[in-house]
């Protein structure tokens, strides 16, 4: 593992101030209720095809609700896709309904697709522990449930070393005023979400969920990170 890439921890300690504390979610089966009954709307994820598929990489990240996942990694440079799902768990083909359950096992996830040429994976480990609270067990804010855990699901040996490099880092430094409990295990099978959870921030920025949680998570991903934004997004 190329240690050179190490993020500024300073740095990171005073994005953590901005982000975790100030991250609290509400839960957000209400918000589902009537987009349920939408959901044949296909409202479907929205991707960049300019890139080339062939030297394209994977991470698979959890962090509370999928939907504040994908918002924030839409929006860096160098990521292709991002798709909501569900891993980490004993159900096959599982729905949101049963993951509400907390039963399945399954993690909230987000799915990235990116180009390492633009962003590397320890860049997006930097935006990752950034944007969310990983000091808390099974809970981002008033999402709670093990569903909603925090856990870099690696693709390769090299993603794992890098993750539990950053995070005893992470500790050593102290960033966190309590222990992480991010949990770093390989990927098993990949349930894409359903189609209106896809691209579910840009598509309803005006509903309760998105407007209250999600758009100051974006913005302050803005302020701190200003320089890893695609060009559409840095307004």
């Amino acid at each position: 593992m190329n240690n050179k890439a190490i993020f500024p921890f300073t740095v990171l300690c005073l994005i953590s101030l901005l982000f975790v504390f100030s991250s609290a979610c509400s839960p957000k089966q209400k918000a589902h209720a009537k987009d349920s009954m939408d959901s044949t709307q296909d409202k479907v994820n929205t991707k960049n095809t300019t890139m080339s598929n062939q030297n394209l990489e994977k991470a698979t990240f959890g962090a509370g609700c999928f939907w504040c996942i994908e918002a924030v990694f839409q929006r860096l440079e160098g990521v292709d896709t991002v798709i909501s799902g569900y891993t980490g768990g004993q159900t096959e083909n599982p729905t949101y309904k049963e993951i509400c359950t907390g039963t399945t096992g399954h993690a909230e996830v987000a799915q990235i697709t990116y180009n390492p040429e633009i962003i590397s994976f320890d860049e997006l480990l930097e935006v990752f522990w950034a944007t969310h609270d990983p000091t808390t067990l099974n809970r981002q804010g008033n999402d709670i449930g093990t569903q909603y855990r925090s856990a870099v699901f690696y693709h390769n040996e090299e993603q794992k070393e890098k993750a539990e490099f950053y995070m005893k880092r992470l500790t050593e430094e102290k960033v966190f005023d309590r222990p992480i409990v991010t949990e770093i295990t390989p990927l098993g099978k990949f349930y894409e979400a359903e189609n209106y959870h896809q691209n579910y921030y840009n598509n309803n920025k005006t509903q309760g969920y998105c407007a209250f949680i999600i758009s100051p998570k974006v913005e302050k991903l803005k302020k701190v990170f200003p320089k890893k934004l695609k060009k559409e997004y840095a307004k």
